[in-house]
């Protein structure tokens, strides 16, 4: 059967294309990838690539030519959302920091354009691209190639890692866009409870966290 034009009714019902920019953090190599698509079909590859700085370079500067080239990627490809890696503990502390600061550039890059931005965990990553919250490096690279249609693997590691952060996030927002809906009610209805002076039940939140974005 041939595919379905972006776009058309699946069996998620009718979605418009959704572009996602995913970025795997890191001072020395940051992943970009941006793929575009909608929820339950293969998406499609927009642009991939690495922002390189120099280890040797004040810590200032390359926080600095990282955020310049997110701008720059930002306004060429004008994503929808912007997906980064959660930052998880390490042994190396000095790498999860660089890890975070990075990421949080991308973060403030995205909101300087008002984007909503979704974290994701390596586990979540891996599941939602492979089917398994172990896979290796390697699945995952492949099966970014397989989804993407692609001849040869992203180069380096950093960008097929940007490309299924990205992917996991477009086949994911139904999801994400759902529990946030269920949130908002809750909260609602607590509020209404509270405002009644009736008993009010609340409990955890759970899920990858969506920062900005509609309400």
């Amino acid at each position: 059967m041939p595919d379905e034009p972006v776009g058309t009714v699946t069996g998620y019902a009718a979605r418009p294309s959704s572009r996602v920019l995913g970025v795997d953090p890191g001072l020395t190599r940051c992943g970009l990838g941006v793929v575009e698509g909608v929820p339950g079909r293969p998406p499609r590859l927009v642009a991939t690539g690495v922002v390189r700085t120099d280890a040797d370079q004040d810590i200032a500067a390359r926080l600095l030519a990282i955020e310049q080239e997110i701008e720059r990627w930002l306004a060429e490809y004008r994503p929808d959302t912007v997906a980064v890696e959660r930052v998880f503990s390490q042994h190396n502390v000095r790498t999860v920091m660089g890890t975070a600061q990075a990421g949080a550039v991308a973060i403030v890059c995205a909101a300087r354009h008002g984007l909503p931005v979704a974290l994701h965990t390596p586990s979540e990553v891996k599941a939602a691209v492979t089917g398994s919250g172990r896979a290796d490096k390697d699945q995952v690279t492949l099966m970014v190639m397989r989804l993407l249609r692609l001849t040869e693997a992203p180069r380096p590691a950093d960008a097929a890692d940007a490309l299924a952060l990205a992917i996991c996030h477009l086949w994911r927002a139904p999801a994400i866009e759902a529990r946030r809906a269920g949130q908002a009610r809750a909260r609602t209805a607590t509020a209404a409870g509270r405002a009644a002076g009736g008993p009010v039940a609340e409990g955890p939140v759970v899920g990858s966290p969506v920062v900005g974005g509609p309400a």
